[in-house]
């Protein structure tokens, strides 16, 4: 064994020695990079060669190697058309008349054709900011307690028998898109019907609501609703529809304020429209996007709904606090699923309420929360709900306002055609009976937005624009059949 002052002695020879770590490289040639022989003799040459050919294979592996092929082409996914209702708000927003008429828009505007925060959900929305507790955490899967309970009290009436029965399942959604698509997947997945039972749709009906069940895999069709000769009612077509459907089918009604028509049955029409369901046994499925905004009443609005519960029908309900609340962004809505009475009720709305709970958390897990905690704060609160309602009828009333100035300005005029249907109609929209034809011009020449089926927004009237669409509408009337 060498000696330890060996060690030292090697050591003191070293690159390591203090006279050596301030010596300056050895110079290369600017014009070439440096060699191999160039690097540090400390790297042998077996190594750099090595390394060079490495880099080499690997660069001709990288330009030969054909890059990773794509599965999802222009070929394999086709172009998808534009939203109409999207793109003609995107139409109105690129037009840069002043003159320009926005009608297609399906929200509440004021006199002035601005958004409209209800005074009531202003109130309520400082009333959560100040409280000290308010927190973000995650909702219950099913939602906010206090908002579906008083959802339910307020689709159904407080002295519902189906509430007192404990056979009412409700789950906050995402408005109410949300719970129609909640309500479909539901029916697709567990209606015990082979092959699955069809939809029934009413012609025309939401331009959403084929989409919807169609990606839930249920099949659609269609029942008679509006009557272009009368501009209102089919009832006889809708019910012989209703006869000559499928024992068992789906149907699905329009609780208020029918979207795009803006025709409702009388209360003894929708009578006869639950008679005839319940001699063919068909499932009613309730979308309630409208309540209290339709008429200003509230029990009004949901009549329907409460005389088909208690006619023992078993029932699904989508319901929306987009329009009545004014919470378009916020997402509120419920979807109720109503047990048929009697003594097995108490276990099959167990049974629903845990299906519905898996299909909810593999979805969206919990619904958000905010816009469900103003309309709480709002429906739990004597005083507040009767703000509400006051909000309620001032909407509801400048609408009808707008349906009746219409009516007298094309009548005035002469306008040819019948239009009383303008305030037969209820609720935000009007079905004109305009043409396709008509609507383009009236795109094109008056720079009024409206969809291509001639549904406009009563809400998006007011009286600094009333009288310029009056004459707008007189105007193609004429000049294009």
């Amino acid at each position: 064994m060498s000696p330890p002052h060996d060690f030292a002695a090697r050591s003191s020879s070293s690159s390591f020695h203090p006279q050596h770590q301030h010596q300056p490289p050895p110079s290369t040639s600017s014009s070439s990079p440096p060699s191999p022989s160039a690097a540090p003799a400390s790297v042998p040459h077996s190594h750099l060669a090595a390394r060079s050919r490495l880099s080499n294979i690997s660069r001709h592996i990288a330009m030969a190697a054909p890059a990773n092929p794509s599965v999802f082409t222009a070929a394999v996914v086709p172009q998808a058309p534009e939203d109409p209702l999207f793109g003609l708000m995107r139409a109105y927003k690129q037009d840069t008349s002043d003159k320009k008429v926005d009608l297609g828009i399906g929200a509440y505007r004021d006199n002035n054709a601005k958004p409209w925060v209800l005074p009531v959900v202003k109130k309520a929305d400082e009333i959560l900011r100040s409280d000290p507790n308010l927190n973000h955490e995650y909702l219950p899967i099913a939602g906010l307690p206090e908002f579906t309970s008083a959802a339910q009290r307020l689709i159904l009436g407080a002295d519902s028998p189906a509430i007192k029965e404990n056979r009412v399942i409700s789950l906050q959604t995402i408005s109410g898109t949300g719970a129609v698509h909640l309500g479909g997947l539901f029916l697709s997945k567990f209606h015990p019907s082979q092959p699955k039972p069809t939809i029934y749709l009413s012609s025309p009906t939401w331009a959403n609501h084929t989409q919807i069940f169609s990606n839930v895999h249920l099949r659609t069709a269609t029942y008679p609703y509006f009557s272009p000769a009368t501009r209102g009612l089919d009832i006889t077509g809708m019910l012989d529809a209703l006869r000559a459907a499928p024992r068992g089918s789906i149907i699905l009604l329009h609780a208020c304020a029918h979207n795009p028509t803006g025709v409702d049955p009388t209360q003894d029409q929708w009578k006869q429209i639950a008679a005839t369901m319940r001699e063919a046994g068909h499932f009613p499925f309730f979308d309630c996007a409208y309540q209290g905004f339709a008429s200003g009443d509230l029990a009004r609005d949901a009549w329907a709904i409460s005389y088909f519960v208690s006619q023992g029908f078993e029932l699904c309900i989508a319901q929306s606090f987009a329009k009545n609340f004014g919470l378009y962004g916020e997402r509120a809505g419920a979807f109720h699923f109503v047990a048929a009475p009697g003594p097995q009720a108490p276990a099959a709305a167990a049974h629903v309420a845990s299906q519905l709970a898996i299909l909810q958390r593999s979805e969206i897990s919990n619904p958000p929360a905010y816009g469900a905690r103003i309309a709480a704060r709002v429906l739990n609160d004597p005083a507040l709900f009767a703000e509400w309602e006051a909000d309620l009828r001032a909407m509801s009333g400048r609408i009808v306002e707008m349906r009746r100035g219409l009516r007298e300005r094309l009548e005035r005029r002469g306008t040819p055609g019948s239009w009383d249907h303008i305030t037969s109609q209820i609720g935000m929209f009007s079905f004109t009976g305009l043409s396709e034809a008509q609507v383009q011009r009236l795109r094109e020449k008056w720079h009024v937005y409206m969809t291509k089926n001639g549904r406009i927004s009563m809400a998006g009237l007011n009286s600094n624009n009333i009288d310029y669409f009056a004459e707008a509408v007189d105007s193609v009337v004429r000049e294009v059949s």
